[in-house]
């Protein structure tokens, strides 16, 4: 898979993108991660790349061009379909099931990073397939949300971790968020690893970490708790919900809607 970053700051972005996790998996050549300098592109001698909006206002715009002159030169180089996001506030917010898909469906993306008060409208009706943004509030420019993409989609991809539970088992993959993590020392400032973990039992510390998990969703993150199902179909299903509903009063009193837990 591979991605092409357009950002007038490459260097920190090529640093980021080149350590690591994602820096190995570039040397063994599961991904590629390119950024490039829009500066490069324009067709002035100041290297400039932005101006005034028309109709007034504060702040500069990125101009149509150089953008474009960068985009046809990364889709000349790929020779293949490529998939364009711009990385703005006004974009569907990303999220996991969004990076599964795509990485699931593209072998060619490139993301763009707006600055200043945003890119020229007409690149983005002529160039961009979507917009999509990280969340509701707004950055100084793309690098960030292109950089946090791009690792997000990247390391699902096969190799890349060392093992496909390396993501299927972290927050957010199957609607739930991740259990709690411990490590040695055992007791550290008075406060001890919780004893099933220590027990050598795989089966009850996989009990265990899946009732975290719904509770640790439930107390934070009550709008992926809303969209969870609890069913009583086997014995197996009705014995585990009933030992939670005993062990937490909370969990025991939720809103009647969440009656189908599926996993």
């Amino acid at each position: 898979m591979r991605f092409d970053i357009l950002t007038l700051f490459p260097e920190p972005v090529e640093a980021m993108m080149q350590s690591s996790i994602l820096g190995r998996a570039q040397k063994k050549g599961l991904i590629e991660i390119h950024a490039h300098q829009i500066r490069d592109y324009t067709a002035n001698r100041q290297n400039q790349v932005d101006d005034y909006p028309y109709g007034g206002g504060r702040g500069a715009i990125l101009q149509c061009d150089p953008l474009y002159r960068c985009w046809c030169a990364i889709c000349d180089d790929i020779g293949a379909p490529v998939h364009t996001i711009f990385l703005s506030a006004c974009g569907s917010v990303f999220n996991q099931e969004k990076a599964k898909q795509m990485q699931r469906s593209f072998e060619n993306v490139i993301l763009v990073c707006g600055h200043y008060e945003g890119i020229d409208q007409r690149f983005i009706d002529e160039c961009v397939d979507e917009e999509i943004s990280l969340g509701d509030f707004v950055l100084t420019g793309g690098e960030l949300p292109a950089m946090m993409i791009a690792d997000a989609v990247c390391r699902l991809v096969p190799g890349v971790l060392g093992d496909e539970v390396c993501f299927t088992d972290e927050s957010h993959w199957d609607g739930l968020l991740e259990y709690p993590q411990y490590s040695r020392p055992e007791v550290w400032h008075g406060l001890a690893v919780p004893e099933v973990l220590l027990s050598g039992n795989h089966q009850n510390v996989d009990r265990w970490r899946k009732k975290q998990s719904i509770l640790r969703t439930m107390y934070r993150r009550p709008d992926m708790f809303k969209k969870l199902r609890f069913p009583y179909k086997t014995r197996a299903e009705r014995k585990f919900v009933a030992e939670l509903e005993a062990e937490n009063e909370d969990f025991r009193n939720r809103d009647p809607k969440n009656l189908d837990y599926r996993k």
